[in-house]
């Protein structure tokens, strides 16, 4: 079997009536992109994600023409292949990471397998936990609680909001959290995530105020590449620190468990490398004794934690990615929990006839 050619799919799906930001990014519009891998026998492999630069940069000669089911002599291939210098570091591992999970799609449709059975198939279901929060233009206390009372009421046992926005206090912040866990109770875990928007002093003193309300983790409370502020919130705080989604292969996670910086290890297999390289980081975490949480969109994500039995729990954007579902048959999540599917490959069920759509009214 060879790989005769890789096409990538993207188009825009326009601005949103209702932009949403977080400590450091406003989201103003929504985009569509798909990878396939296609080989001599008909087999085709696919995966969330693509860039230009897989199908126009020097990556695809690369591949052309190779075993599409050497997926570690691949990975290599691509890392080492003599042009990842002259670019950024992570548009070339992004791009790799893209190619990684299409060949894994390829490999468990050849075998006749799920790929989360391939790799491990540690656990047949993962928790799953909602993820929102934003923050919203007249979107105050009571639109935030609603919001995080919508998803418990879909069925999900773990919620995340957004902290650490420069418009607000950090006593207002704390008031938010308070706020959810009021809405929520006792027995709905709480995720906070500050998308890097402190330092460690400022990240330990909010941390501080509210750790009275039980979060379930703090998120990347601190600059992605600020390691040893990583490690004194850490220290300082009873609260775990989950952090990594920002960091790219083995040896940056390597560096980043080694200064202690996180204790649940959030590796995205669309940005780290693929799912390759993420079950390398994921035995790191677990020669540890730290779990896994990938960042990350919840058909990826449930697959990579599945295969591990240091997986932990996967993040499923309900609201922030519900426009997928034309194009992407949803997970199967039920009662707090997505259960793994049985198809060969990631599982991953395309609505062509409406991606063709998009495209005819992206061109037209």
């Amino acid at each position: 079997m060879k790989i005769t050619d890789i096409k990538v799919t993207r188009f825009s799906l326009g601005p949103l009536d209702e932009p949403y930001w977080n400590s450091i990014i406003t989201t103003k519009s929504r985009g569509f992109s798909r990878l396939e891998i296609y080989t001599d026998e008909g087999v085709v492999g696919t995966s969330m994600g693509g860039s230009v630069t897989i199908e126009e940069g020097p990556l695809k000669p690369v591949l052309l023409g190779e075993d599409p089911l050497r997926t570690e002599y691949l990975w290599q291939k691509m890392y080492m292949g003599g042009w990842r210098k002259p670019v950024a570091k992570g548009e070339h591992i992004r791009a790799m990471s893209d190619v990684d999970n299409a060949l894994w799609d390829l490999k468990g449709k050849v075998l006749g397998q799920p790929v989360w059975r391939l790799l491990g198939g540690a656990q047949s279901r993962v928790r799953a936990y909602a993820a929102g929060g934003y923050y919203a233009e007249g979107k105050g206390l009571r639109e935030l609680c609603a919001e995080m009372e919508d998803y418990v009421g879909e069925g999900y046992r773990a919620v995340k909001m957004k902290i650490g926005w420069p418009g607000v206090t950090l006593r207002e912040d704390a008031e938010r959290v308070r706020a959810v866990r009021d809405a929520v109770g006792p027995d709905v875990d709480v995720m906070i995530d500050a998308n890097n928007g402190w330092d460690a002093v400022t990240a330990i003193k909010f941390g501080r105020m509210v750790e009275r309300y039980d979060p379930y983790w703090f998120e990347e409370p601190v600059h992605a590449d600020d390691f040893r502020g990583g490690a004194q919130v850490a220290a300082a705080l009873d609260m775990p620190v989950a952090s990594g989604e920002n960091e790219y292969t083995r040896w940056g996670f390597r560096d980043l468990i080694g200064a202690q910086a996180a204790d649940i290890i959030q590796a995205d297999p669309v940005i780290c490398g693929g799912i390759s390289e993420w079950m390398k980081i994921a035995a790191l975490a677990s020669a540890e004794h730290l779990t896994m949480a990938p960042h990350g969109g919840a058909h990826l994500g449930s697959t990579c934690v599945a295969a591990v039995h240091n997986g932990l729990i996967t993040e499923s954007y309900t609201r922030l990615q519900a426009y997928l579902h034309e194009f992407l048959e949803p997970i199967d999540f039920r009662d707090g929990y997505i259960h793994m599917s049985e198809r060969p490959g990631l599982g991953l069920v395309w609505h062509e006839a409406a991606i063709q759509k998009r495209l005819a009214m992206a061109g037209s």
